[in-house]
């Protein structure tokens, strides 16, 4: 398990001093990225053989939303390796060590120069420290969206703010761009993400949003085709 410490502070809050959802995402992406220097042997493998790993998926539950001036803990943990895939545990505590999110995520090996799968050498696997799962609603990484028409909003320009250093959107853009589509009183419960094709800088993203009983979705499309699909559950009374 590797962890880091936090402040929400007010540039990560919204207008009601809560934590804002893309700022706990970004919280939850460095703890993954600055766990690589965690394992060593692991990061080593991956710059001797031109690998990084790319996010696909991530289910974000939301038990309670921090406020301006809270200390955070956030820890990351691999619990699974199988193959081309990894699967980690991200969870943002309290002060009091009481969760606020907990997530999971799985992560996928590609080569950087020709962009296809690569399968981990279960040596270095065998090196890693597996964490046991975390108790969590572990709901399919792929989501489905209902047999209803989506609705075309204006498209969006990848920015040069929006990128990083591997060169394409950062995955919690993804999410700035779907929560702009939230209706005010939609407080959001839990969050699936389902990461596709990168976008890239200059690249024109037509968003199409469709909202049903609890639940909204946002398709993120390029003209490369579908980048990311988000899938907002709404807390019910």
């Amino acid at each position: 398990m590797f962890a880091i410490k936090d402040i929400v502070t007010t540039s990560k809050t919204s207008e009601d001093g809560k934590l804002k959802l893309v700022a706990a995402f970004q919280m939850m992406q460095d703890c993954s990225e600055l766990w690589f220097s965690s394992e060593p042997e692991f990061e080593a493998y991956m710059c001797e053989n031109n690998v990084t790993q790319l996010l696909a998926s991530r289910q974000v539950d939301i038990i309670r939303v921090p406020s301006y001036g809270e200390n955070l803990t956030i820890t990351t943990s691999v619990y699974e390796c199988l193959g081309y895939y990894g699967y980690r545990n991200t969870i943002i505590t309290d002060e009091a060590g009481l969760p606020c999110y907990a997530t999971w995520s799985t992560g996928v090996c590609v080569n950087h120069e020709t962009g296809r799968l690569s399968k981990m050498d279960p040596s270095i696997i065998s090196l890693m420290c597996i964490d046991p799962k975390y108790d969590m609603k572990y709901l399919d990484r792929k989501i489905s969206l209902p047999k209803l028409e989506l609705k075309s909003s204006e498209p969006i320009l990848v920015m040069r703010d929006d990128i990083d250093y591997n060169r394409h959107m950062n995955n919690a853009q993804y999410i700035r761009i779907a929560c702009e589509f939230l209706p005010a009183d939609f407080e959001v419960k839990r969050v699936r993400v389902e990461y596709k094709k990168p976008a890239r800088l200059g690249d024109v993203l037509f968003p199409q949003v469709l909202c049903e009983g609890d639940k909204m979705f946002v398709e993120l499309i390029s003209e490369n085709g579908l980048c990311a699909v988000i899938e907002f559950t709404k807390m019910m009374e």
